[in-house]
C-alpha cells in the first residue's frame, strides 16, 4: 500500500486524485490551510477505503513550518511513495497590475513558497531513492497571457524548477511530474466565462495525474488536447500575438 503525502489537498484536484488512491487502500499525510476541511477531507477518504488519514494545517506561505511538516510526516510514514503538491490561487491580473503587494504576495503563494517547499522534499526523496513528486502547475505557464501573465509567469518558474528537479532526481531513482491542466472546474474558477466544450471535471484531471505517475511521465497536459492548443498558442509569432486579445 502507498503512503502519499498530499500538499494543498482540500483542492478539487488534490480530492479527487486522493479518492482514486484511497480505493486502493492508501495511507495519506493531508496537508492543507483549514483544519475543518482537511477533517472532511480525511473522514471522506476512510470511508473510500484509504488504511488511514492523518491531517496537517499549514499555510504554504509559511515555509518556516514545513520542516516541522515534513518531519512530521516522516514520523507517521517512514518512506513517501508518493507527493502530490496542488496549492495555488488564481490572482486578478488587473489588482497585480496595481498593487506590487498584490503581485508579489500572489507570485510567492504560486511559486517562491513552493520551491521553498519542494526542495527539503526532493532532498527527502532523493535520500530515499524511491518516490515520486507530481506538482500541478498550469498550461498558463507555456506563454505569457496579457489576461494572466502575473500566474502564469509564477507557472512558468514552477515548470522550470520541476524540469530541472527531475533531472537531478532521476539519477537518484526518483522522479517528478509536472501537471499542466487547462481550465478546470473548480471553486477557484468558478463564475469565470469559461469555454465550456474545454472545461475538464476534477475527476478526469485525476484520471490523467494517477496514470502519469503510474507510467512515470515526465510532463503530461490534460486533458490531452491541451497540448495541441499550447503547441499551436507557442507557435504564433510575437509580432501577432502581442496584438491578440487573449
Amino acid at each position: 500500500m502507498k503512503n502519499i503525502l498530499i500538499v494543498g489537498a482540500t483542492s478539487a484536484i488534490a480530492t479527487a486524485c486522493a479518492r482514486r488512491w484511497a480505493a486502493q487502500g492508501a495511507s495519506f499525510f493531508l496537508v492543507a490551510r483549514s483544519a475543518e476541511r482537511l477533517q472532511q477531507v480525511a473522514d471522506d477518504l476512510r470511508a473510500r477505503g484509504a488504511k488511514g488519514a492523518v491531517s496537517q494545517e499549514l499555510d504554504i506561505n509559511d515555509v518556516d513550518q514545513h520542516a516541522a511538516m515534513l518531519a512530521r510526516c516522516e514520523a507517521e510514514f517512514g518512506t513517501i511513495d508518493i507527493v502530490l503538491v496542488a496549492p495555488g490561487t488564481l490572482p486578478d491580473q488587473a489588482q497585480c497590475q496595481a498593487d506590487p503587494a498584490v503581485a508579489m504576495r500572489e507570485f510567492n503563494t504560486n511559486v517562491t513558497s513552493l520551491i521553498g517547499l519542494l526542495t527539503p522534499i526532493a532532498n527527502l526523496v532523493e535520500a530515499q531513492r524511491h518516490g515520486t513528486i507530481a506538482v500541478i502547475s498550469s498550461v498558463a505557464g507555456d506563454r505569457g497571457r496579457p489576461s494572466n501573465y502575473l500566474y502564469g509567469s509564477a507557472k512558468a518558474a514552477l515548470s522550470a524548477f520541476c524540469e530541472g528537479l527531475n533531472a537531478r532526481l532521476f539519477k537518484a531513482g526518483a522522479h517528478v511530474v509536472t501537471i499542466k491542466p487547462g481550465f478546470v472546474a473548480t471553486p477557484m474558477t468558478a463564475g469565470l466565462p469559461l469555454p465550456g466544450p474545454l472545461v475538464a471535471t476534477p475527476d478526469k484531471v485525476a484520471a490523467d495525474i494517477t496514470r502519469a505517475i503510474e507510467k512515470n511521465r515526465d510532463v503530461i497536459y490534460t486533458p490531452w488536447f491541451w497540448s495541441l492548443i499550447m503547441l499551436i498558442i507557442r507557435s504564433v509569432p510575437r509580432f501577432f500575438f502581442k496584438r491578440a486579445s487573449l
